[in-house]
C-alpha cells in the first residue's frame, strides 16, 4: 500500500465483491499503486461463494478483507465495509472500476476547502476513457435518479457539463467519497435498496440535510458498467428493472415532502404500471368488455418479465411500507431543506425517461391530472418572530419583523408571530398572530427558516433541542447589551450587573444557534464579528467555508418604504396647534437614555431668542410595547423644557405614539429631522432607525457625530452633523436647515438619491437570497468531525516532552515551581481516573 502521510486525512476505500474476483483483483492492485498517501483498502466479499475470498486474499494480502455470511447487496456491502473504516473519509469504488492518478487527492482537496461538502461525484468515464458514464446528476418527479449524458461520447458532452466543478444532488456509488462522520450520522446506505438507487437516496438525503453534494471533475475513474451485474444476471431477467422500480417509489416515498408527496406518489405509482405494460407490449382492452362480449378466455395470459417487474415492484413497495414509513419519519423530522431548495439539483423533473408512445401519453396525463409541475415549486414557509408589540402603533422591533415578513411572502408562505400580548395589526397580506411560549411549537414546526429578534430564542427553547436542526436566522441589528449600559444606569449596582449578564447570554446564545445572522451596518458587523470570534463560533470550519463570513453575517440596514410619503390626515401642525409659518424640527421617535434631549433643548432655548417661530416636536413619549419601561430621561426633558418656559411654546411632547401608517402626516408638516445623543459605545454601533423617515420624507438631518448615519450625513451632505453636547454648534446647525433655503433644498435633493439604498426591498436583498437557496452553517451540519486529527505521542515522544517540560519548570522557577507544577498533574490524573470511577 502507499506509504502513509499523517497530515493527509485517512481515506478508507471500500470495494464490494459478488462472484467477480478478476475484475475485484484488478481493482484492488490500482488502488495498492494509487498514488494518494493515506489510504486503508477494505475488499467486503457478500457471500460470493467459490473461491473469491482465497483468491483475493492471495493477490492483493495488503487489502483488509471482511467477508459477510449472506449477500447484503451493494448497499449492505458497503456499510459493513464502512464499519470496518478507521478513515475520517469513506471512498466507494466498484469493483468493475479503476482509478485515475489524483482520484483520492482532487476529492480529498475539495472535503478539506469545503467543509459544507458532505460528498464528492467522481467523473466516470467508460474503461476506454471516451464514453461518459458519470458527469451529472437528475431526478425525475417520480423518483428515478438517472445519470444526465451516460452512454454517449463525451467529445459530445459541452465542455461546461463535464469539465467544471458544480453541486449536483448525488453521486454514483461506483466512485464517491463521503464524510465518514456524516456517513454515520445518515445511517448509510438504506438497505432496503439492496442495489440501484440507494447512491441517489444517499445524495437526496444529503442535500435535504443541508450537506452540498459536490462533482469534481478532477477526480477521474473509469468503468465497466454493469460488469457485475452480467456475470450474476441476464438483461430480460427482469431482476435489474424490479429494483429501479421499487427503489425509485422507496426513494420518493422517504425524501419528498408532505405536499409533494400527496401529489406526486399517486401519480408514479400508476406511472409504474402503465410503463410495465407499455414495456410488455400488452393489450390494455384485453380485459375490457366495451371492446368485445364474445366467449369468456380463462386461459393464462403470457406475461412478460419486463411488465411483471413493475407490478411486483409495487407488491413490494407496499410489503416495505411499515419499515420504510420508519425511514421517512427520520428524513422529515431531520431536513432542513425543501423540495423547492433542491430543484436545481434535479435538473429536469418533467422528465420522462423512457421513450414508449404509450407511456409517454400516460406521463403527460398524469403531470396534469395532479399537478405535478405545481407540485415541484412548493415555495418555502418562513416564520418571522418578534418579541415587539405589534399594533397600529408599532416600535422599531416591530416595525422591521413587518417589513421583512411583507417582502419576503413575495416569494415565500409567511406567518409574523409576536410573543408579547398586544397584537392588534392592521391588515397584512400574510398572517399576524400572537402565541405565548407554549403555543410556538407549531408554527416552528411548520417553518422551513424561523426568523427571530430580541429575546426570542429563549421563548422558543424547541429550536435548541426539538427542532435544532431548523434553519435559524438571528437578527442582530439591536445590540441590547449595550443599550443596556445606559439604559441601566439608575438602577441599583447588582441588579444591573446581572441584567447585562443575562442580556448577554440571550446574545450569546443566538449566535451559538443562528445560521445566518443580520445587522444595521458595517460598524455593527465588526462588532458581531468579534462577538462571534470571542464565544467560539467563529471556527475553523465557518472560516474555510467562508473566509469572507458574508454568507455568515450580512448587513441588512432599517429600511423605509418604496412609496413616497403621501398626506392621508391631520400631522402635527393641526393636532399641536403649531401654524404653516412656524419652522418646525422634528424628534421622530422615543426618548430613551442613550439620547441626549437635553442639549437639543437648550440649543431650541437658545435659538428662540433669534428665531421666535422655531419649533420643536417630540414625535412620542410612550413607548407602544407595555414591556418596555419608561426612562427617567423623557421625565428630565420634559421638566427641563417647563424650567426654561418652552413647553407649549417652542417645545411640543405628543405624549402618545403615531400610529405607524399615520407617521407621514407627522413627517410632513416637519422642516427638519433632528437626532441627539451622548459620545459612548452605544452611540458607536446604534443604528438610528428615526433618520431613515427623515430620508424617507426628504428632510435635512441634523445630528450628532459618532454614529453610522452621521458618517452618512457628513459623505452624502444630506444636512449638519455636531459635536456631542455642543449647545451653540446644535442650535446653529438647526438654524441652518430651517432657515437657509439653498441649504435644505440641497439637502433635499441629494436625500432623494440615497433614500433609493435604503428602501425595504433593497436592504433587504441579502436576507431574501438566503431565504432562496437556505443552508446551515457549516458547523451547524450534523455529522461535521475534523478530517485530520493529531496523532498520540508515543512513549518515547512522552518521555521526551516531560524532561522539556521538567527544564522548563526549573529554568522559570527553581525546585519550587517544579513542585508546584509536579502536584498539580497529579491532582489533574486523580480527578480525571476518579471521575472515570
Amino acid at each position: 500500500m502507499s506509504q502513509q502521510d499523517p497530515a493527509a486525512p485517512l481515506v478508507s476505500v471500500v470495494v464490494v465483491n459478488y462472484r467477480g474476483a478478476n475484475d475485484t483483483i484488478a481493482c484492488l492492485r490500482a488502488l495498492a499503486e494509487h498514488d494518494y498517501p493515506n489510504l486503508e483498502v477494505i475488499c467486503v466479499d457478500n457471500a460470493s461463494g467459490g473461491d473469491d475470498v482465497a483468491r483475493i486474499r492471495d493477490a492483493v494480502p495488503g487489502a483488509r478483507l471482511v467477508t459477510s455470511a449472506t449477500n447484503r447487496g451493494f448497499a449492505g456491502g458497503c456499510n459493513l465495509g464502512a464499519r470496518e473504516a478507521n478513515g475520517t473519509v469513506l471512498a466507494l469504488l466498484n469493483n468493475d472500476a479503476r482509478p485515475a492518478p489524483g482520484w483520492v487527492g482532487a476529492a480529498v482537496a475539495t472535503l478539506r476547502a469545503e467543509p459544507a461538502v458532505g460528498a464528492v461525484a467522481s467523473k466516470v468515464l467508460d474503461w476506454e476513457g471516451t464514453g461518459t458514464d458519470f458527469v451529472d446528476a437528475g431526478l425525475t418527479w417520480f423518483g428515478m435518479g438517472y445519470k444526465r449524458h451516460a452512454g454517449g461520447p463525451i467529445a459530445d458532452v459541452p465542455h461546461a457539463e463535464h469539465a467544471l466543478a458544480k453541486d449536483v444532488l448525488f453521486a454514483t456509488g461506483s466512485a464517491m467519497f463521503v464524510r465518514s462522520s456524516v456517513f454515520a450520522e445518515l445511517g448509510g446506505f438504506d438497505e432496503h435498496f439492496f442495489m440501484f438507487y440507494e447512491d441517489v437516496d444517499l445524495g437526496w438525503r444529503l442535500n435535504l440535510r443541508g450537506w452540498r453534494v459536490r462533482y469534481v471533475p478532477e477526480s477521474l475513474t473509469y468503468h465497466r458498467h454493469h460488469a457485475t451485474m452480467s456475470e450474476v444476471d441476464a438483461p430480460d431477467s427482469g431482476r435489474e428493472t424490479f429494483l429501479l422500480e421499487r427503489n425509485a417509489l422507496a426513494a420518493l416515498y422517504k425524501n419528498a415532502s408532505d405536499e409533494t408527496l400527496a401529489r406526486a406518489l399517486p401519480a408514479a405509482l400508476a406511472l409504474t404500471v402503465r410503463r410495465a405494460t407499455a414495456r410488455g407490449e400488452l393489450d390494455p382492452t384485453r380485459l375490457d368488455l366495451e371492446h368485445g362480449t364474445g366467449p369468456a378466455e380463462t386461459a393464462a395470459v403470457p406475461v412478460p418479465r419486463s411488465t411483471l417487474a413493475g407490478v411486483l415492484a409495487i407488491d413490494q413497495f407496499v410489503e416495505q411500507l411499515p419499515s420504510l414509513a420508519e425511514s421517512r419519519a427520520a428524513e422529515q423530522s431531520a431536513r432542513v431543506r425543501t423540495d423547492a431548495d433542491l430543484l436545481p439539483l434535479l435538473r429536469n423533473a418533467l422528465e420522462p425517461a423512457y421513450p414508449l408512445p404509450r407511456y409517454l401519453a400516460a406521463h403527460d396525463l398524469l403531470v396534469e391530472a395532479f399537478g405535478i409541475e405545481r407540485a415541484f415549486g412548493t415555495r418555502r414557509k418562513v416564520l418571522v418572530l418578534t418579541g415587539d408589540a405589534i399594533t397600529e402603533r408599532m416600535a422599531g422591533p416591530a416595525i422591521r419583523a413587518w417589513h421583512i415578513a411583507e417582502v419576503l411572502s413575495g416569494e415565500h408562505d409567511v406567518r409574523l408571530v409576536t410573543v408579547n400580548p398586544l397584537a392588534e395589526p392592521p391588515p397584512a397580506p400574510f398572517p399576524v398572530s400572537a402565541a405565548r411560549r407554549r403555543d410556538l411549537s407549531e408554527p416552528i414546526r411548520w417553518a422551513d427558516v424561523v426568523i427571530l429578534q430580541g429575546h426570542v430564542l429563549e421563548m422558543a427553547p424547541a429550536l435548541k433541542a426539538e427542532y435544532a436542526h431548523k434553519i435559524v436566522v438571528c437578527d442582530l441589528y439591536d445590540p441590547m447589551h449595550l443599550e443596556l449600559l445606559e439604559q441601566t444606569k439608575d438602577v441599583p449596582d447588582d441588579r444591573r450587573a446581572a441584567d447585562l449578564d443575562g442580556v448577554t447570554r440571550v446574545l450569546d446564545a443566538q449566535l451559538q444557534r443562528g445560521d445566518f445572522f443580520l445587522c444595521a451596518s458595517e460598524r455593527q458587523r465588526h462588532l458581531w464579528l468579534g462577538h462571534l470570534a470571542a464565544t467560539g463560533r467563529l471556527t475553523p470550519r465557518l472560516y474555510d467555508a467562508d473566509p469572507t463570513t458574508e454568507s455568515l453575517l450580512s448587513v441588512v440596514p432599517f429600511g423605509l418604504s418604496t412609496r413616497p410619503p403621501q398626506r392621508t390626515g391631520a400631522g402635527l401642525r393641526a393636532s399641536l396647534g403649531l401654524s404653516e409659518s412656524d419652522h418646525v424640527v422634528l424628534w421622530a421617535g422615543g426618548v430613551y437614555s442613550w439620547f441626549d434631549p437635553l442639549t437639543l433643548v437648550r440649543a431650541v432655548e437658545r435659538l428662540s431668542t433669534r428665531r421666535d417661530d422655531a419649533r420643536l416636536v417630540f414625535l412620542g413619549m410612550k413607548h407602544p410595547n407595555p414591556e418596555v419601561t419608561e426612562m427617567d430621561i423623557g421625565a428630565q426633558t420634559m421638566r427641563l423644557s417647563d424650567s426654561l418656559g418652552l413647553t407649549g411654546k417652542h417645545v411640543f411632547f405628543n405624549e402618545q405614539w403615531v400610529p405607524y401608517d399615520d407617521r407621514q402626516n407627522w413627517l410632513l408638516d416637519a422642516d427638519c429631522g433632528v437626532t441627539t445623543h451622548f459620545e459612548h459605545i452605544e452611540t458607536t454601533f446604534a443604528f438610528r432607525t428615526r433618520v431613515l423617515d427623515y430620508l424617507w420624507a426628504g428632510l435635512p438631518i441634523v445630528t450628532t457625530d459618532g454614529d453610522a448615519f452621521a458618517d452618512l450625513v457628513r459623505s452624502e451632505r444630506l444636512g449638519v452633523v455636531v459635536p456631542a453636547e455642543d449647545t451653540d454648534a446644535l442650535a446653529d446647525a438647526l438654524e441652518k436647515c430651517l432657515y437657509d433655503t439653498e441649504f435644505a433644498d440641497g439637502c433635499r435633493e441629494r436625500i432623494a438619491t440615497v433614500a433609493e439604498r435604503y428602501t425595504w426591498p433593497n436592504v433587504l436583498d441579502p436576507l431574501v437570497t438566503f431565504v432562496r437557496d437556505p443552508r446551515p452553517a457549516a458547523d451547524r451540519l450534523a455529522g461535521s468531525a475534523d478530517l485530520t486529527t493529531e496523532p498520540p505521542l508515543n512513549r518515547v515522544q512522552k518521555v521526551r516532552r516531560d524532561v522539556a517540560l521538567f527544564k522548563e519548570y526549573l529554568a522559570d522557577g527553581g525546585p519550587a515551581e517544579l513542585t508546584r507544577r509536579a502536584a498539580g498533574r497529579v491532582r489533574k490524573v486523580v480527578r480525571t481516573r476518579l471521575g472515570h470511577g
